[in-house]
């Protein structure tokens, strides 16, 4: 089966090469991808850890500290699929190792882990590689996924192949999931239910993971005392238009507010200039202020996050945060970050990737629904206008998130008896 699975990863990776190089995706730590490794690295049976994405490499450090308490001889080896995640958990690194996950090649997979000989295999979230699973199997090292989540997509999709992937899913030793529904699609996909454990999301633990940051930002923002902030994070196409129409009407209201809007892929921060000045703004890219900190924005500008790693350090100054992927389908993204941080959240209604949490939201009251650029601007408005509101609600937010604290410390008790 894997000579097949093989052949056809080689053949997809033939036609999306291109595609690959033309939106210049490639970069300086790729050759880790093809199992390029140092010759002069040492590691000693280490504890390897996978974060699928960047929002995972942000959970994932707590899990990593515990874990480096609990087992301070261990070396680690912390990896991720992208250049954004590497810079999130490099910051973890002190002389942990990281690199990138290999490509699930046969060939590849055998060599990087014969080279690095983890003791145990750690993922964060659910993606499933055969070759890897399989090979770290064949050489009795410990697979477990924590925070696991199988999405309403995968899961039609892992439907369709059940019967080749159930004995991939079998391979994993652990399961640690986020919730009853994911537990119960993974007996439906044929995992033994020995081996499913619902220990909560570690994104809920998110709070004790986030740095202490020194830079004022209401300043290199050049925010008056009487300015407020909009902060619209991790948007995606077509959603950048419908906030800054929702802001354009504010501002007839609301002349002292400021808008900054963060898209989810960095790479799209020249599109969002352009969308901003079709409106009659002009943008202001905080690299730039960054770089040139005397620099002061145009007081009709609209600023754009085109940095990685510094969206919680703008959360903690906005008054009002709205998270992307929300109003058009493409499923949500984390609004724990800015909630935890005391922040009230507004997002569209398309959250099916964090259904549990912004159901949680929404039942308790802590989370604001929106469905287009009218309920943006007057639901925005109601908490811009009304600072006790806001605190209340923020407040009401992070009590929330503590009574679901934990996931990361049940973790940590479930990978220890394998350790």
């Amino acid at each position: 089966m894997f000579i097949i699975y093989d052949f056809i990863f080689i053949v997809f990776a033939i036609f999306y090469l291109p595609i690959f190089l033309l939106r210049k995706k490639s970069h300086r730590g790729f050759s880790r991808r093809l199992g390029i490794l140092p010759r002069e690295l040492s590691l000693h049976n280490p504890v390897w850890i996978h974060a699928v994405s960047v929002g995972e490499s942000i959970a994932v450090r707590g899990l990593w500290r515990k874990l480096k308490q609990s087992f301070p001889m261990k070396d680690f080896l912390i990896s991720t699929v992208t250049p954004s995640g590497n810079k999130i958990v490099s910051r973890m690194a002190d002389d942990d190792y990281i690199t990138y996950l290999p490509l699930d090649l046969g060939f590849v997979v055998k060599k990087v882990i014969d080279k690095i000989k983890p003791s145990i295999f750690i993922i964060a979230e659910t993606e499933i590689w055969p070759n890897l699973i399989s090979y770290l199997f064949r050489k009795n090292i410990p697979i477990v996924i924590v925070n696991g989540r199988i999405s309403d997509a995968s899961f039609r999709g892992y439907l369709c192949i059940r019967l080749l992937i159930k004995p991939v899913l079998n391979k994993v030793s652990i399961f640690c999931v986020q919730s009853k529904r994911d537990a119960d699609r993974l007996l439906r996909l044929g995992v033994r239910q020995e081996k499913i454990n619902v220990t909560g999301n570690m994104k809920f633990d998110i709070r004790d993971e986030q740095e202490e940051d020194q830079l004022d930002y209401r300043s290199l923002l050049d925010l008056g005392p009487q300015e407020k902030l909009f902060l619209a994070g991790s948007t995606h196409t077509s959603e950048e238009e419908i906030i800054i129409q929702a802001y354009k009407n504010l501002l007839l209201e609301m002349p002292n507010l400021r808008l900054m809007i963060a898209p989810r892929h960095t790479e799209r921060a020249g599109k969002v200039e352009s969308i901003i000045m079709k409106y009659g703004f002009s943008p202001a890219c905080i690299h730039q202020l960054m770089q040139n900190r005397s620099r002061k924005p145009y007081a009709q500008s609209i600023f754009v996050l085109d940095t990685i790693g510094s969206l919680s350090s703008f959360y903690k100054i906005a008054d009002a945060v709205f998270v992307g992927g929300s109003l058009i389908k493409k499923g949500g993204h984390n609004i724990l970050e800015p909630a935890s941080l005391g922040k009230p959240v507004l997002f569209g209604p398309h959250m099916f990737n964090f259904r549990d949490i912004a159901d949680l939201f929404l039942l308790n009251q802590v989370g604001i629904l929106v469905r287009n650029a009218e309920e943006l601007k007057a639901k925005a408005k109601v908490l811009l206008a009304d600072p006790e509101k806001t605190r209340a609600l923020g407040e009401k937010a992070k009590e929330l998130i503590a009574a679901n604290q934990g996931a990361t410390q049940l973790n940590l008790e479930y990978i220890s008896k394998l350790m």
